[in-house]
Order: C-alpha cells, then structure tokens, then sequence
C-alpha cells in the first residue's frame, strides 16, 4: 500500500514581538496575570503583514529545506479561519508567490483542528495514488479579529505560519482520528470579520473572536485524550511507546491536564507557547517544525500530533518520524 510521510518542515513568525509587559502598558493585566493562567509570556503580531505573505514566508522556508522545487508540488492546502478575504484562497496566492504552477489549491477551515484536518486530506491524496507530493501550511494572523480591550482573550494569541512537504513513501503518516460536534459552536466563535479592514468605522462592524475559556477547556481536557487513545488503540500502541506528543499549543494548563490523563512525563510534550502564544492552526507545524532543527526527533520514533478548535472540531495522528 502507498504510504505518505512528512520530508520537509518550515515556519515563520512576524518580527514584531509582543510581551505580557507591553500589553500591562495598555490594558489592565499582568505578566503574572496571563503567565500563570496560560503559560504565555510573549507572542508575535503581524504588522503590515497579511495571512498569505505569512503563508509564502513559511512555504519558501518548508521548500528551503526540501529536495523538491515549487514546480514539483502537484497540491497545496492552506489551513486558514483568518483569509486575507473570501477569494482568492490563500493556496493560490502561495501558488503564485512561489511559483508552484503544477499544484491545484485549497484553503481549509477547521479552526485550530486545520492542519490535522489538512495534513489527513493531504495523506487520502497520497495512499489512494492520485498524487504524489504536495504542501500543507497552517497560517493565521489571530491578531486581527481578538478584541484588544478584552484582556481574557486577547492575550493568548499571536499570528504565524508552518508547513510541511507530503509525499509518497515509506510509512510515515499512520492512523489519523478527527472529529467534531456543531452544538458547541458557541462556545468558541468569530461570526464575521474583515481580515483586512483597518479603519474605525469598518472595524466597528466587526464581530470579534468569543470563548467561553472554562468551557473550551472542559472540552479540550476530556476530547484531546480521548482521541489520542483512539488513535494508539487503532495502531495496537501503548502511551509509552510515544516519544513527543505534540500539541495545538493553546495553553499550558491544557497540555498539562492532557498529559495528566495520559499518565505521561510533562517532558514528552513539548510547548513553545511561552514565546508564540496561541496561533491556531499554525501552532502544530511551527513546534514541529522548532523539535525538527533542534534535532529533537530521532529516526523512526512515533509521534502523536493532537489538536482542537472551534466547530468544535478535534483530530490526531500518528507519524513515525523519518525526516
């Protein structure tokens, strides 16, 4: 059977830095405030910079460190609830950009699920034969739709981007689990938004990003093991034959309870949301992409890759690592 693997990872974060001391300066809250709840202490926002050219920033890292050029991809899936705007999707802007004119293209939606949701889409293409090669990036700039006078929401996100080459190959991508449930929609939302728009009169027709935080969290805690244990149960494997689990990097105390319900050492997983805060569905490939150059995955060893979103949406994977 035609298997799919990872080969090649990238990222890019904005330049401009944002720290919990620059956000007391303005708002009512604290480094101790935002730290001990969440983990954060800093995160990157875009300035100037829109979802896309974030995007082809990170495709032209991930293609950097590939043997493969732009012409080569035969796909590419962005994974995006932040778009510059409705249409053109993201994918072709990252076609153009880096010159991929073989590759047909998509945007994808799953919130903070988006690169789970992508990168199993990315491998039904690959084991069904109908191609060979393709590029999923997750890319948002969160910064644009949070509410910067609401400091329960505002502090835990930050804008970037990731991506990862797909191709045909020994075993790599194994079992993935993804699911949702429609009736917790409200409890995370963004209803409406102009990604784009800048001006008082058009932001103010803005619908910004709400969370209800307990609830997400509830959610998260109960969802995110169980589907991990669904993907292990499926490959026959038991938690400690895991090396890393690596997951969507919402908030300390979340991975923490996950890891508590695995009966899993915090070591193996891994956070850097500490310096990125929350990107959505960058958050995965740009921590795989940070365990990749650091040398931090060794040959062969088993990954879990395990995230959630608005929908609600959740998924999980499997990867053997042979990058």
């Amino acid at each position: 059977m035609t298997a799919a693997k990872i080969t090649a990872t990238g990222a890019y974060v904005p330049e401009r830095e944002v720290t919990n001391e620059d956000l007391a300066r303005v708002m009512d809250t604290s480094d101790e405030w935002i730290r001990s709840r969440t983990g954060i202490g800093s995160r990157h926002i875009a300035v100037g910079e829109s979802t896309s050219q974030m995007a082809v920033k990170a495709a032209m890292d991930v293609l950097s460190r590939s043997r493969w050029e732009a012409e080569d991809l035969q796909f590419i899936i962005v994974a995006t609830g932040t778009p510059d705007h409705l249409f053109p999707n993201m994918a072709c802007l990252v076609q153009e950009a880096v010159g991929a004119s073989h590759a047909f293209c998509f945007d994808l939606n799953a919130a903070c699920s988006g690169f789970l949701y992508s990168l199993s889409v990315a491998k039904g293409y690959i084991e069904s034969g109908m191609y060979e090669r393709g590029m999923v990036i997750g890319a948002e700039t969160i910064s644009k739709v949070v509410d910067w006078t609401e400091r329960s929401t505002c502090v835990l996100f930050g804008d970037g981007a990731g991506g990862v080459i797909v191709e045909k190959g020994e075993r790599g991508i194994g079992s993935v689990v993804m699911g949702a449930d429609g009736k917790g929609g409200d409890v995370l939302r963004c209803y409406s938004s102009n990604i784009l728009c800048h001006s008082e009169e058009s932001r103010k027709r803005i619908d910004y990003l709400h969370m209800d935080g307990q609830e997400v969290f509830r959610f998260a805690a109960r969802q995110v093991p169980a589907v991990i244990e669904e993907v292990l149960d499926r490959e026959g494997l038991q938690a400690d034959q895991i090396g890393h689990y690596i997951l969507h990097q919402a908030n300390e105390r979340i991975i923490a309870a996950v890891a508590r319900k695995m009966k899993e050492p915090a070591e193996k997983f891994p956070v850097n949301l500490s310096r990125y805060g929350n990107t959505s569905s960058a958050s995965i490939p740009i921590l795989l992409h940070e365990l990749d150059q650091a040398g931090a995955l060794q040959p062969g060893e088993k990954l879990i890759l395990a995230g959630f979103g608005a929908g609600l949406t959740w998924g999980a994977a499997l990867v053997e690592w042979n990058n």
